[in-house]
């Protein structure tokens, strides 16, 4: 029976979320699998890989071939990197131990790398947060200026504000006729 690993689809329209498996190549797309492997979330940035690094290994190790977006997924997280370990402490090249030791490594920095994809991703948006509301400061103080502006009485350029508001006063106010008295509204 030809094994493949492959990915099963998952998620609502326009929102894919895939399983890794690995099902009998003759199996639907989304059909029935021998086995679950992982899941992989291309909708997170960066996308969320949740692995099986053995059991993955374990069914390389017994001829199932992967498809090339599947083959890119194990890659990533590590799986053929121990897969061709393995290989070497068959073949007597490395102990088990050795095999190990380089696999810890490469996945320690592999995190690491992660890790710093991760943090320039939050900074960059902390950076763009941090733009729009200065971006948005500077718009509302020139709107709090040209409110300001406007409510402020024009004064003719060269006369002192004082001078106009002492001539006002000595000038005097003329008394407002007073307001007729409402009239009653008869219906």
């Amino acid at each position: 029976m030809p094994v493949k690993i492959r990915l099963q689809r998952h998620g609502k329209k326009g929102k894919p979320f895939y399983w890794v498996v690995a099902a009998d190549a003759r199996a639907k797309r989304d059909g029935k699998f021998l086995e679950k492997l992982g899941i992989y979330n291309p909708n997170t940035n960066p996308a969320t890989i949740e692995l099986d690094v053995d059991s993955s290994v374990k069914w390389l190790q017994n001829g199932a071939q992967p498809t090339d977006t599947a083959k890119a997924i194990l890659s990533y997280r590590g799986v053929l990197l121990k897969h061709h370990l393995l290989g070497g402490v068959r073949k007597g090249a490395l102990t088990e131990e050795q095999a190990e030791e380089k696999f810890n490594a490469w996945v320690t920095e592999k995190e690491a790398a992660i890790a710093d994809k991760v943090g320039g991703l939050d900074k960059a948006k902390a950076e763009a947060r941090a733009a729009a509301l200065k971006a948005e400061k500077e718009v509302n103080e020139k709107r709090a200026a040209e409110a300001a502006a406007a409510a402020l009485p024009e004064t003719p350029e060269g006369e002192d504000a004082e001078a106009e508001v002492e001539a006002v006063e000595a000038a005097g106010e003329p008394e407002q006729a007073t307001e007729a008295p409402a009239e009653d509204d008869k219906a």
